[in-house]
């Protein structure tokens, strides 16, 4: 039986150094979402054919995303590791278009926010397809998902 899904996410918490009420906002949806609707099939064969469901977790070092997966049991399965590099500006440009878009919440008229949260999808649009493509060969994932994945990754990438 195959379960391609996530069902649980965690995020190294030593990598987040801190994170504004809008961000911690941001990573609760994000992983609400995720775990409510998500396509995630690692293409590595196990020896017993595990084929989900997944608890994965996610956590930054020296310029590398590592995704630790486990079965449903927590038993681990695999590391993938990713570099970040080519990630550094849609992160950069995703935070700047964030700051944009909170500080407009506040001040800004409707048609203005509209304007910036566009952009925001844009980049954020951008930046799942980046990821879904960095992540061929080794996990599939849906868009959505790819999507709630690099908003997790952005709020690692916190430093302050």
């Amino acid at each position: 039986m195959t379960d391609p899904r996530i069902i649980d996410i965690a995020l190294d918490e030593h990598t987040i150094l801190w994170r504004s009420a809008d961000i911690e906002q941001e990573r609760r949806i994000a992983i609400f979402d995720l775990i409510e609707g998500n396509f995630f099939k690692p293409l590595r064969d196990h020896a017993d054919g595990y084929a989900g469901p997944y608890r994965i977790s996610l956590s930054v070092e020296e310029g590398r995303l590592a995704i630790a997966i486990a079965r449903e049991d927590a038993t681990p399965l695999e590391t993938l590791v990713l570099a970040l590099g080519r990630f550094r500006r849609p992160i950069k440009d995703y935070f700047a278009i964030c700051d944009s878009y909170y500080q407009a919440i506040r001040a800004a008229t409707p048609q203005q926010i509209e304007t910036i949260d566009m952009a925001r999808r844009a980049i954020h649009n951008e930046a799942a397809e980046l990821l879904k493509e960095r992540l061929e060969g080794k996990i599939e994932v849906d868009f959505d998902t790819a999507r709630r994945l690099f908003t997790l990754i952005c709020v690692l990438h916190i430093k302050g």
